[in-house]
């Protein structure tokens, strides 16, 4: 949205400071591209908040969630919610923990010149562990919303989910953290 309000405003500038009768066209015709450009966000904006006010009638999903002090082998995601039939019924609250065992796949893209130290290698692995527990949580987050827009009845959500990891290589894809969907057949 800040990138067409200041494209708009950079064309509206260029136009102003325009005098030669063809550059000045040429500058009125990138402003009227511009100002489109910034009204068809505005709309999608409007668009999706208006989504978001109705489905934040049926459901929340809470979204603050603190990664762990320590990340061990063993990731796991907990998302609590609230969700209920229509507007006017009760609220009713789940939680869902998400786990996934992370194996890290080896990296060959580049070589070290020299064999790192073990602290080095912790250092490493902690990071891809915390990486990989951002993607999980973004995953498990996504996944519960795409379950309650589509209808899903919060009490059909499992306590504990073991995440699928990708038939392809293992690792995280769109559809692990997917619970109502039965299991995708390997290759």
């Amino acid at each position: 949205m800040s990138t067409k309000l200041h494209g708009f405003q950079q064309a509206i500038t260029e136009y102003s400071k325009a005098k030669a009768h063809a550059k000045r066209e040429r500058t009125r015709q990138d402003a009227l591209y511009a100002g489109n450009d910034l009204i068809h966000a505005l709309q999608q904006m409007k668009g999706r908040l208006e989504t978001e006010r109705k489905e934040g009638e049926l459901f929340f999903i809470d979204d603050q969630i603190t990664p762990p002090f320590h990340l061990s082998k063993r990731l796991s995601v907990p998302v609590s919610f609230r969700w209920r039939a229509s507007p006017s019924a009760d609220w009713k609250h789940g939680y869902v923990t998400f786990v996934y065992d992370f194996s890290p796949q080896p990296s060959y893209t580049s070589l070290p010149k020299r064999k790192p130290s073990a602290a080095q290698v912790e250092r490493d692995l902690e990071d891809s562990r915390y990486r990989e527990w951002e993607g999980l949580k973004a995953q498990a987050l996504f996944s519960m919303r795409e379950f309650f827009r589509d209808g899903g009845d919060g009490d059909a959500v499992p306590e504990v989910f073991a995440v699928r990891p990708s038939p392809y290589g293992g690792g995280l894809n769109n559809f692990s953290c997917n619970f109502w969907q039965p299991e995708r057949p390997a290759p």
